[in-house]
């Protein structure tokens, strides 16, 4: 991701953010039950929550993120071994890969690209998962961000073609950090 306004707003609201992500998170106790051990990419890791809470779990975590003031916190969980890096600086192997609402401010164009690399970087069977809003087309919020916007149909074929087979599907609908709501998906797939 290299939409400099959206790196600039988590910059600035990196306390913020911390803050309003700062509970427990049903999709993340099941990838960590899932996984069982290994491995893990946290993309796009934000203030490191859930790297430091799989790293609590046993995990070799990589938290990478490409805000330093996010970095910088989540290299202050231990365990968490944290990286500053975007979406196009994957080159390790993972038995895991966490992509928890990061992947929606990559480009539509890009974003087949990225799964792609993803899907060579996640060793032969392992646990992928990606938390996306949706909606169609892409637009900033009233604080800056760039978001993409995908329906349930579009995202599952991207997955799929980028490999991956899909098992699990979990919706919501949440506040954001820009005080609106919005409806999301997660998807759990194998590599």
């Amino acid at each position: 991701m290299s939409d400099k306004t959206t790196l600039d707003v988590y910059a600035a609201k990196a306390a913020d953010y911390a803050t309003m992500t700062d509970h427990e998170d049903p999709q993340l106790t099941d990838f960590i039950a899932t996984l069982g051990t290994g491995r893990v990419l946290d993309l796009g890791c934000g203030p490191g929550r859930a790297a430091g809470r799989m790293a609590q779990a046993g995990f070799d975590v990589v938290a990478m993120d490409a805000v330093p003031e996010m970095v910088a916190m989540a290299a202050q969980h231990p365990g968490v071994t944290a990286q500053l890096g975007t979406f196009d600086d994957i080159s390790s192997q993972f038995d895991g890969i966490w992509a928890n609402f990061s992947l929606l401010h990559a480009p539509r164009a890009d974003m087949p690209r990225h799964l792609a690399a993803l899907k060579a970087a996640l060793r032969v069977g392992g646990l992928f998962h990606i938390g996306m809003k949706l909606g169609t087309g892409s637009a900033r919020d009233s604080i800056g961000r760039l978001y993409t916007y995908y329906s349930e149909d579009e995202l599952a074929g991207l997955l799929t073609s980028a490999g991956f087979t899909i098992d699990a599907r979990v919706f919501g609908r949440d506040k954001g950090l820009d005080g609106t709501y919005a409806n999301w998906l997660c998807l759990r797939a194998h590599g």
